[in-house]
């Protein structure tokens, strides 16, 4: 069992926090979208924030999904598909929740 742990924790999945990966900014429709994949065990959750402006003060509200890809690349297309997605099913109302 110590060995196993010991190759996870040199391997990167050692028990601890999950790890994002924070794209560049893209705007839609007046939000701007960050994917933000999530690395577990191996695999990258698609996950991200989505940010606009509610009443003078910029929200940046977090939404993640079950959705698991297999590399970094195509979690975080998916994650700013999913992002123009929410907007445009939710528009301004979104910036009225902590997160999706």
């Amino acid at each position: 069992m110590a060995l196993g742990n010991l190759f996870k924790s040199l391997l990167g999945s050692g028990g601890s926090e999950p790890q994002e990966q924070i794209s560049d900014p893209v705007d839609h429709k007046g939000f701007t979208i960050e994917a933000a994949p999530i690395v577990e065990d191996g695999k990258f959750r698609t996950a991200g924030y989505i940010s606009g402006e509610l009443e003078g003060e910029v929200k940046r509200i977090r939404f993640i999904r079950a959705d698991q890809h297999a590399d970094l690349q195509a979690a975080t297309d998916h994650a700013l598909a999913k992002g123009r997605q929410i907007i445009d099913e939710q528009g301004k109302g979104l910036l009225h929740k902590d997160r999706l």
